[in-house]
């Protein structure tokens, strides 16, 4: 998926910080913390996750959709930037 190591690095981090806001979610719920402190953790993650997905869509996009083997046109190069920008304010 990652198409440079640069990329797969940065992914794996996202990755890895997800697990530790889950690992968070689990301790407060066995800790019996307040609900609002285990439905900020649970909000934290979501996020989290939404900004995983955005990255891999946008890497998709620029990557498949739109072939960085041919130059596209500006109305195809236009197109996936407001596709990139929709989804981006959708999994805000």
């Amino acid at each position: 998926m990652a198409h440079t190591i640069e990329e797969k690095k940065k992914l794996l981090n996202r990755v890895r910080r997800i697990r530790g806001q889950v690992e968070a979610i689990e301790r407060a719920l066995d800790q019996d913390a307040e609900c609002s402190e285990t439905l900020h953790a649970i909000s934290v993650c979501r996020g989290a996750m939404d900004a995983l997905m955005a990255e891999v869509i946008e890497g998709h996009i620029r990557l498949h959709v739109i072939d960085p083997a041919r130059k596209p046109t500006k109305e195809q190069s236009q197109a996936a930037e407001d596709l990139v920008h929709a989804l981006k304010v959708y999994l805000r």
